[in-house]
């Protein structure tokens, strides 16, 4: 085999104009991709970062875009689903302001989502409280329940939701499970093979279709969504996925993270949510379901989706429009800091308005690169006047965000490109007091139990701010 190998190149080598032809091809190369980049019409940052990395990369490049790199999905007839209804009047009692009214108005053009309310909204925190709501709320399901998650995976979590829905779907319950085929890759036909047997269905979002080979595969874009939905009244999201790492019951390292659970009228925004995502992943025509009767809520709250199929970056829209609008506070919690331009510029805007802006993430994600890319951004929050606090030993994952002592949004998308623009995400605007009163009592909670960043922090050149410059190099493609 050497000399096989050894006899290739020497007839390589001896090719006449060898250097020139592959200068040729490398050029050529570029230009064809870096048109076909162009045309996506994405971020300046992001597409020189694209372009520089793949032009070092020359015909290997071209294999990581196929399968890496940004890409758009139509899903407008999926969207005619939805029922665009006018801003309906707030609840009784509520009287938003200018800013909350425009939110909504922006929320609504965007997502096709309108505001609604909630007759109660309950914090979750960590999974031990979360894993007792869901298996509590599917025990009692009587007509379906429905759920999407990023990962959920055959442990002991994963077992003990999977019974309790076998335990529903023999009752004549419908069951509808739809799993990331990446996030919950290390399910098999064999552990979900009991829920099919007794009439639950299953179905996958985004499966690899490698063997459909002009057809660009969707590795890079997941529903990273977590819901739940029964019988069309009681509803969950959040960050906690279907896994013994975010029971702390089950691990000491167990994920720090936070869940909602809804009742009333907003559920139907989730249901909605789930319904159109069951209809792309299967393909089948729109569910037919049964409406609950108006349950309205003193909770004003509205569902917030985003995702690759619409080019409006709804849940980052909002984020940065909401920290805008603050006049007080901004707390921000999340285990991903990768913010874009706008993100920035709103966090320190606020900071120098003399806002009180905080930021918690985790002393140590569990991506390294993401963490090197994170604080590459603190020296300039810090010198706007944010607050900002490492939390740990735990990996801290909730994700969410406070302003003022009236708007709270929590939900599964992280403070990241990837949340904001590649991967499919859902979470819930809130403008409710005593839901407001209880996240800000967790977050201080928190950085109470966290390690506050100085601007005297030790900083060794190749230890710190080597890895953190050439982390945010790559930040546009996190």
């Amino acid at each position: 085999m050497p000399d096989v190998l050894f006899d290739l190149w020497h007839r390589l080598v001896s090719i006449g104009h060898l250097g020139a032809y592959l200068a040729v091809g490398w050029a050529a190369y570029v230009v064809w991709l870096g048109l076909w980049i162009a045309l996506q019409k994405r971020a300046p940052a992001a597409t020189l970062s694209w372009l520089i990395s793949l032009a070092a990369l020359p015909y290997i490049g071209f294999l990581v875009y196929y399968f890496f790199g940004p890409q758009r999905i139509r899903r407008q007839r999926l969207r005619r689903v939805r029922a665009r209804a006018r801003l309906p009047a707030p609840p009784a009692g509520l009287e938003p302001s200018a800013e909350a009214i425009e939110l909504a108005r922006v929320a609504q053009a965007t997502t096709g989502l309108p505001p609604g309310t909630a007759t109660r909204a309950q914090l979750l925190i960590d999974g031990a409280a979360t894993y007792d709501a869901l298996l509590a709320a599917v025990a009692n399901a009587r007509e379906h329940v429905h759920l999407e998650y990023y990962i959920y995976l055959p442990d002991r979590t994963g077992t003990a939701l999977r019974d309790a829905l076998v335990e529903r779907a023999r009752a004549g319950v419908e069951v509808r499970l739809l799993i990331d085929a990446v996030g919950s890759g290390k399910v098999s036909r064999r552990f979900l093979q009991p829920l099919l047997d007794a009439g639950g269905e299953v179905a996958w979002f985004h499966p690899m279709r490698l063997r459909w080979f002009w057809k660009r595969p969707w590795l890079n874009l997941r529903s990273h969504r977590k819901i739940m939905v029964v019988d069309g009244s009681v509803g969950f999201t959040g960050g906690i996925n279907i896994t013994d790492a975010q029971d702390e019951r089950l691990r000491d390292d167990a994920y720090r993270d936070l869940h909602v659970r809804l009742e009333g009228d907003i559920v139907r925004s989730l249901q909605l949510v789930f319904v159109e995502d069951w209809t792309y992943a299967t393909g089948q025509p729109p569910l037919r379901l049964p409406v609950p009767p108006p349950q309205p809520g003193p909770v004003a709250a509205q569902v917030l989706v985003s995702g690759p199929d619409s080019p409006w970056e709804a849940i980052h829209r909002l984020h940065v429009g909401a920290i805008h609008a603050a006049r007080e506070r901004v707390w921000l919690v999340t285990p991903y800091f990768v913010p874009g331009e706008a993100a920035m510029m709103s966090l320190t805007s606020a900071a120098l308005g003399g806002l009180d802006v905080r930021l918690l993430v985790p002393k140590l994600s569990d991506s390294l690169l993401v963490t090197y890319a994170a604080r590459s951004y603190f020296d300039d929050l810090l010198a706007a006047g944010v607050r900002i606090y490492e939390y740990g030993p735990r990996l801290l994952h909730t994700k969410a965000l406070l302003c003022d002592d009236d708007l709270a949004i929590v939900g599964s998308a992280n403070f990241d490109n990837r949340s904001f623009r590649l991967n499919f995400e859902v979470s819930v605007l809130f403008r409710d007091l005593d839901v407001v009163e209880d996240l800000g009592a967790l977050i201080e909670h928190e950085c109470g139990h966290s390690v506050r960043v100085r601007d005297d922090r030790d900083r060794p050149l190749w230890r710190t701010r080597v890895p953190e410059a050439l982390a945010r190099l790559v930040s546009p493609l996190l």
